[in-house]
């Protein structure tokens, strides 16, 4: 079991991603002893939406592209309705999710962030939560959708909004202590 000190974290994101559940996550494993990547559809400067208007900016140290999936514990999907929607029309962005699931990585999605895992179709038969306006998509994607503010299923972590970010954090740093989670694919 890797502790939270040694362990590698991926932020996948892009404009408009939610600047709370990025920045509390970065901050907050970091903190920790986490070390965090963020990567992103191109390098350099990513804006975020902070609440009801644009806000500040965070760099992506690198691209989807030059993701190596192995390198990582674990990714974080932040929300923000804009962030997810243009990342899940990404195959790479898709297919590093998809990747993280298959091998057992812990896989942590708030908000509108599960967007990611409904087109990875990777929650048939998992139990989720996530922000109330994509329940049908979560459901329809075959999520045993519930309303808590932090939901793991053998190491998917899943969150509502902002206000459970304290949970959710906790959750991950539990989750990625316990280690690879085998999974059957979904």
């Amino acid at each position: 079991m890797p502790g939270i000190t040694q362990s590698k974290i991926l932020i996948l994101a892009t404009n408009g991603y939610e600047r709370s559940e990025l920045r509390v996550p970065l901050d907050s494993l970091k903190q920790k002893g986490a070390s965090v990547t963020i990567a992103s559809l191109e390098k350099g400067p990513i804006k975020s939406w902070d609440e009801k208007d644009w806000g500040d900016s965070v760099d992506a140290d690198l691209t989807v592209d030059d993701v190596n999936v192995a390198d990582y514990d674990a990714i974080v999907l932040p929300g923000g309705q804009i962030n997810p929607d243009v990342l899940r029309t990404s195959d790479k962005a898709v297919a590093i999710v998809k990747e993280f699931v298959r091998t057992g990585r812990i896989v942590a999605a708030i908000c509108h962030g599960p967007w990611m895992l409904v087109e990875a179709d990777v929650l048939k038969g998992r139990e989720a939560t996530s922000y109330p306006s994509i329940r049908t998509d979560m459901k329809n994607a075959g999520a045993n959708w519930v309303d808590r503010e932090v939901v793991t299923d053998n190491g998917i972590i899943t969150s509502r909004n902002p206000k459970d970010l304290p949970a959710f954090v906790d959750k991950i740093v539990e989750e990625v202590e316990e280690g690879r989670h085998p999974r059957k694919a979904a």
